[in-house]
C-alpha cells in the first residue's frame, strides 16, 4: 500500500496515469506507455489522486488483458490489485513500434497523443524499423551519376570480378532497389558525396594544446565514403606521433596509438552515425587526445551498458559493404576490438561519452617522453639501443631554435631568419616548435596578444645541446 500511496503522491506524468474508473481510451495509455519507456495506469483514482476504488475487479482484469491482446503487436501487461485499485503495469518491450486500432500514440508529457504522419516516420528511423541507407536517394541520377569509372572504382574495393554488369552487380548487392540508388549506393559511390547527402563529409582538425583556442590544420574529406576512410586514417597518421627505435639492424616505427583501434573507430562512426543529422563526422586531434565525434547517439536497441557487448548497426546496408571492402575487421566487435587492440598495444583504453545526439570515441594520447616529433610534427625518436643518436627534426625548426635568444616576439624570430612570407614561417617553423615543446609562449594564456614571445624551453635547450648545435 505504501508503494502505491507513493505512486500517486507523485502524480500523473511521462510514466503514470490515473483512471477514475472503467477502460474507456485505456488501449490508447498502454499503446503510448509501450512505445515510450513503459509506465502504470491505476484505475481507481481521481485526476487529483484521489483513491476511490474499483469494484468488479475479475472483470475489469478480463477486460484490461483483452484491451492488451488487440494491441499490434499484442503487449504483455501485468496487473495487480491494491485496496481495489487495479493497477495495470507496462514493462519495457522490444517490438515497436506498437499500434492500437491502427492508430500509432506516443508518451507526451502527462499525456499520451497520437503521432502525425511526420513523428510516425522519425519513431520508425529512431527505432530502426526503416533504415535510411537502405531508402533512395533522390539526388542520385541514374543515367549520369552511375558512370563506368565510379563503379569501377567501387568494384575494386568492394573485390568485385573484373567486367560485372553495373545495374544487376548494384542489384545483388542490394543498392539498386527498385531501381533506384539506395543512399548506401549513394555514398559509396560518390565523387563528391556532399551531392547526395549534404553533411556525410568528415572534418578533421588539429588542435595546439587541449582546447579548440587555437588551431594549427584543418582538412574535410568528401570523397565516396571508402575514399572517406581511407583519406582519415591517412590523416590520423600523419598527424600522430610515431615512435623511431633505433636497433643495431635498423630502426622500427611504432605510432603513438594503435592504428587498427583508429580504424575501427572511425570506420564506426561511418557506419553507425545517423545520416539524417545535418552534423557530421568529426575527429580532432589534441595534444593530449583524439576524440571521434559521431552525430546520432546510439541506434534503437543499444544502451551505453551493452557497448562491447552488442552490435546493433543503424545502417546495416552500409556496414555490410564495408565489411565487404575489409574496413569492418569482425562483424559485431567494434567496440570489444577497440578495446582488447588498446590493452595489447598498452595503450589506455578510449573513453566514450553517450549523448542523445552524439557519441565521443576519445583515446588519450600519451605523453612524449625523452624524444621529440620529427618531420612536421609527425614523430618522435627514441634512441634506445643507441643512445648516441641525435633525434632528427625538420630542418627549418633546427634554424629557427638556433636563432632564438632569450625572449623573442614572432617578427623578431622571422626576421633573425630572413624569411618574408608569414604563413611559411607559422606553418614550418614556429608552429612546429611549438607543437614539439621545443619552444613556448610567454604569455600562453592569451596566444594572439600584441605582447607575446617565445623562448627555448628545457627541451628545446637540451635538442641543442644533444645535436651539438649548442645555443647561440
Amino acid at each position: 500500500m505504501k508503494v502505491l500511496r507513493d505512486i500517486i503522491a507523485l502524480g500523473e506524468g511521462f510514466t503514470t496515469e490515473f483512471k477514475l474508473s472503467g477502460t474507456s481510451h485505456l488501449g490508447r495509455e498502454l499503446c503510448a506507455f509501450v512505445n515510450s519507456t513503459g509506465g502504470i495506469v491505476l484505475i481507481g483514482v481521481s485526476d487529483r489522486g484521489e483513491v476511490v476504488g474499483v469494484t468488479e475487479i475479475n472483470k475489469l482484469k478480463s477486460e484490461v488483458q483483452n484491451i492488451a491482446r488487440s494491441i499490434e503487436p499484442p503487449l504483455v501487461v501485468e496487473i495487480d490489485s491494491v485496496e481495489n485499485v487495479l493497477c495495470v503495469s507496462v514493462p519495457p518491450q522490444n517490438s515497436k513500434p506498437y499500434s492500437f486500432g491502427g492508430k500509432f500514440y506516443l508518451r507526451d508529457g502527462a499525456t499520451s497523443q497520437q503521432m502525425s504522419r511526420n513523428e510516425i516516420r522519425e519513431f520508425f528511423f529512431k527505432e530502426g524499423v526503416i533504415h535510411f541507407d537502405e531508402m533512395a536517394n533522390e539526388w542520385f541520377d541514374m543515367n549520369a551519376d552511375l558512370t563506368d569509372e565510379r563503379f569501377n572504382r567501387f568494384a575494386r574495393h568492394a573485390g568485385l570480378p573484373v567486367g560485372m554488369n553495373k545495374i544487376q552487380t548494384l542489384e545483388n548487392l542490394h543498392l539498386i532497389r527498385n531501381g533506384k540508388m539506395t543512399n548506401a549506393g549513394a555514398w559509396l559511390l560518390a565523387d563528391d558525396i556532399l551531392k547526395f547527402n549534404s553533411a556525410a563529409n568528415v572534418s578533421c582538425a588539429l588542435f595546439m594544446g587541449s582546447t579548440k583556442t587555437r588551431i594549427l590544420d584543418r582538412k574535410d574529406f568528401n570523397g565516396d565514403i571508402y575514399s572517406i576512410y581511407q583519406a582519415v586514417i591517412g590523416y590520423l597518421l600523419e598527424k600522430l606521433n610515431t615512435e623511431l627505435i633505433i636497433k643495431a639492424r635498423g630502426r622500427d616505427e611504432r605510432l603513438e596509438l594503435p592504428e587498427e583501434a583508429l580504424r575501427e573507430a572511425v570506420v564506426n562512426a561511418l557506419a553507425h552515425r545517423d545520416y539524417r543529422s545535418t552534423a557530421n563526422v568529426q575527429i580532432y586531434i589534441f595534444q593530449d587526445r583524439v576524440e571521434i565525434v559521431s552525430p546520432g547517439g546510439l541506434p534503437a536497441g543499444m544502451t551505453p551498458e551493452l557497448l562491447g557487448k552488442k552490435s546493433v548497426p543503424r545502417n546495416p546496408l552500409l556496414f555490410g559493404m564495408l565489411y565487404r571492402m575489409n574496413a569492418v575487421e569482425h562483424v559485431g566487435s567494434g567496440i570489444k576490438r577497440i578495446r582488447d587492440i588498446c590493452q595489447s598495444y598498452g595503450a589506455e583504453e578510449p573513453r566514450i561519452e553517450v549523448e542523445n545526439d552524439w557519441i565521443t570515441l576519445s583515446f588519450r594520447r600519451p605523453e612524449l617522453k625523452d624524444g621529440v616529433r620529427v618531420k612536421g610534427g609527425a614523430a618522435q625518436v627514441t634512441p634506445e639501443v643507441t643512445p648516441e643518436v641525435t633525434p632528427e627534426v625538420t630542418p627549418e625548426v633546427v634554424r629557427m631554435l638556433g636563432i632564438v635568444r632569450g625572449e623573442m616576439s614572432r617578427t623578431e624570430i622571422q626576421q633573425a631568419l630572413e624569411l618574408k612570407d608569414e604563413k611559411h614561417f607559422r606553418e614550418h617553423y614556429q608552429q612546429p616548435a611549438v607543437v614539439m615543446k621545443l619552444i613556448e609562449m610567454t604569455i600562453p594564456e592569451k596566444p594572439t596578444s600584441r605582447l607575446q614571445k617565445y623562448r627555448l624551453t628545457a627541451k628545446g635547450k637540451e635538442f641543442l645541446e644533444k645535436s651539438g648545435k649548442g645555443i647561440l
